[in-house]
């Protein structure tokens, strides 16, 4: 479990492909305070630590490359990073859980002020779980839903979101990661028949 709250923020050393399944290798700020088989939210998707080195090493199964954007990821690629939720912490984002549902392109980054607008691309499946000040997590970042469009979700990001994230590289028409609040696919699911 985690919290949408980006801890920090690592730099891909490697991606490497084996068959389906892929090996990312990080460097990550915290590597010396991890251990075989912690959880890591990298840009929103749980991972699992199967190497710890000079790098911090993760396999990727086949699934997770189908459904997330990690196998787009190159060599000096930013990501978000967020370990699990330790027990008695404060609970400051919402609940994610890591488990990506969807990619969607980033429609546009842009200053508007001291704020920044971000808007992305909602696939049908992901709107039905959206509304107006609702949450959702794109890339591992706990955002609030500021406008909630046809096809899309607008939020509104501080300077504080915008430089402790990637998101101060980001650009438009990138692929982003979507993870649907839990709370609301859990009263989806209960309402359907």
């Amino acid at each position: 479990m985690f919290t949408g709250l980006v801890e920090a923020t690592g730099s891909v050393i490697s991606l490497t492909n084996k068959g389906d399944q892929a090996r990312l290798e990080l460097a990550i700020p915290f590597a010396a305070e991890l251990s075989m088989g912690d959880s890591v939210a990298i840009n929103g998707c749980c991972l699992t630590v199967a190497g710890l080195g000079e790098s911090v090493g993760f396999d990727i199964l086949a699934q997770t490359l189908k459904v997330t954007s990690l196998g787009q990821l190159s060599q000096s690629s930013l990501v978000n990073l967020e370990r699990a939720l330790a027990v008695g912490h404060r609970l400051g984002g919402h609940f994610v859980q890591g488990h990506v549902d969807t990619t969607a392109e980033l429609l546009d980054i842009s200053p508007l002020g001291q704020d920044y607008r971000l808007e992305v691309a909602l696939p049908s499946e992901i709107h039905a779980l959206c509304l107006d000040k609702g949450s959702l997590t794109i890339d591992g970042i706990s955002l609030t839903i500021a406008e909630l469009t046809k096809n899309s979700a607008v939020f509104w990001i501080t300077p504080h979101t915008f430089t402790a994230t990637h998101l101060h590289k980001a650009a438009a028409g990138q692929t982003v990661n979507l993870e649907a609040d839990l709370l609301a696919k859990y009263v989806q699911k209960l309402l359907k028949p």
